[in-house]
């Protein structure tokens, strides 16, 4: 049965040698989406192979990651170095079969073949001896590696479903190594094992890994295993057409959690349009995404990672967010003694104009300031004696306002205007100082509410006459 025909198995492999970055979780996601669009499973794999630089530190940051943005696999991850036996078993079969040979080269012959060919330029191939020799007597004891035979005539194609049809020449693709010379397994033969073994049928995966599927498929054919359908999705590009770095913010997820203050919906949305895209659909919903998603919306060029945008669609998701789960979100940010409750009562003005949860907690930061409120440089520029004789007289004004609504502070205000004969601005932009110690807040009227009558009348209060 081919691939094609079976239920549809996905996986996401990543190495735990750091924590889950941005190219990683949209591998993730592609695979997640993908086999949700089918009615299929999604698998994660977790790479551990490489003990050194494998790490618990990394594999729960690679977790925490996948939770954050809903990717956890539908069945417990596999560790791969878990199954070194299993990957051993398969080697030793195809040496049985004579699809492998031990290979007695050393690394001293290895090495001058390599530097001949470098001195005649020319590519250097693996061409062993022991391909089509029988080991004799001599090599008893000696170290060996296992290769696999891979055909040395004609062509491999594979029909890409994100890049197309490719054909490599047989020739071009060495010998490569199965085990090595203490015993254990390559990197190439496990993730073929494992794939096969979970049942994978679409590998999904970035561009960088082109070539090992043409390593990888002389292995499944030589077990006669199916072939898996391949989509190799080009990689991310930082917003110059660099390959992406840090400065382009290729970021470990949780730092666009953490630090960022990102939502993990805005993150996922942003994610599935970098190299995806229906129509001209920027906003979709995860619900969307599932039903839309299809491996021939990606595209063959690499994606330009645009720090912009990502926060303007944050911003988007912030407005759409429930104002308790974004009180919960924040409230860690504000100062000790911070109310829950206020800061719900607050969110629908503050969520307005913030892209992030830290721009949210920093303009929640007015609510909880204990009095006298230490000004910004440009709050400071506001309050000269013109404007302070104004705030005496909203102060007046405000003392006499029966019910401390928004229609009633807004009246009041708009009548201490009137009577000084000043526009409306230049009234509210010394009260927001007063109020708030900066020059930006929400909208004046819903400030002077969520302060509550006794603490907007004690702040303005506070900068009606010149400090001594």
């Amino acid at each position: 049965m081919s691939a094609s025909t079976k239920q549809v198995v996905t996986r996401f492999a990543p190495s735990p040698t750091g924590f889950l970055h941005i190219g990683g979780a949209r591998t993730a996601l592609f695979n997640y989406l993908l086999a949700r669009a089918s009615g299929g499973k999604y698998l994660v794999r977790i790479e551990d192979t490489d003990k050194k630089r494998s790490t618990p530190e990394a594999i729960e940051a690679i977790h925490d990651g996948l939770e954050w943005l809903g990717l956890l696999g539908d069945e417990p991850p596999v560790f791969q170095s878990q199954r070194s036996e299993r990957h051993v078993e398969v080697a030793e079969e195809l040496l049985a079969k004579g699809h492998a040979y031990r290979c007695y080269l050393t690394s001293e012959e290895l090495q001058a073949r390599r530097e001949k060919a470098q001195a005649e330029k020319r590519p250097f191939r693996i061409n062993s001896e022991w391909r089509d020799c029988t080991p004799g007597p001599e090599q008893e004891g000696q170290p060996f590696v296992v290769r696999l035979k891979t055909p040395n005539e004609g062509e491999t194609v594979i029909e890409d479903k994100v890049q197309g049809r490719i054909a490599v020449q047989n020739e071009e693709v060495d010998d490569f190594i199965l085990l090595r010379s203490d015993g254990t397994p390559t990197y190439m033969l496990a993730v073929v094992v494992d794939d096969h073994d979970m049942g994978v049928t679409h590998i999904v995966r970035g561009d960088d890994h082109l070539n090992n599927a043409f390593r990888q498929l002389p292995l499944i054919r030589a077990m006669g295993w199916d072939e898996p359908v391949y989509a190799h999705v080009p990689l991310i590009h930082g917003s110059d057409g660099a390959k992406l770095s840090k400065r382009h913010g290729a970021l470990g997820v949780d730092s666009y959690r953490d630090e960022m203050g990102l939502l993990p919906e805005a993150v996922f949305n942003y994610l599935l349009r970098l190299g995806w895209g229906h129509g001209d659909d920027e906003i979709i919903s995860r619900e969307q995404a599932i039903e839309w998603f299809g491996l021939d919306g990606i595209g063959k060029s690499p994606s330009r990672f645009d720090m912009k945008k990502l926060l303007n669609l944050n911003g988007h998701y912030i407005r759409e967010a429930d104002d308790e789960r974004l009180a919960d979100l924040v409230l860690d940010k504000m100062p000790e003694g911070a109310v829950r409750d206020l800061l719900v009562r607050a969110m629908p003005e503050l969520k307005a104009r913030a892209r992030d949860l830290n721009e949210l907690a920093v303009g929640a930061q007015f609510l909880f300031k204990t009095r006298p409120l230490a000004m910004t440089e440009k709050a400071q520029g506001l309050l000269d004696a013109d404007a302070r004789q104004l705030l005496a007289c909203a102060h007046a004004s405000f003392s006499a306002v029966p019910d401390w609504t928004i229609e009633a502070v807004e009246d009041a205000t708009r009548k201490v205007a009137e009577e000084a004969e000043v526009k409306l601005g230049k009234l509210a932009q010394p009260l927001r100082a007063a109020l708030t110690g900066s020059n930006t807040s929400p909208g004046i009227f819903d400030v002077l509410v969520l302060l509550g009558r006794d603490e907007a009348l004690a702040r303005i209060a506070d900068q009606m006459v010149e400090p001594n």
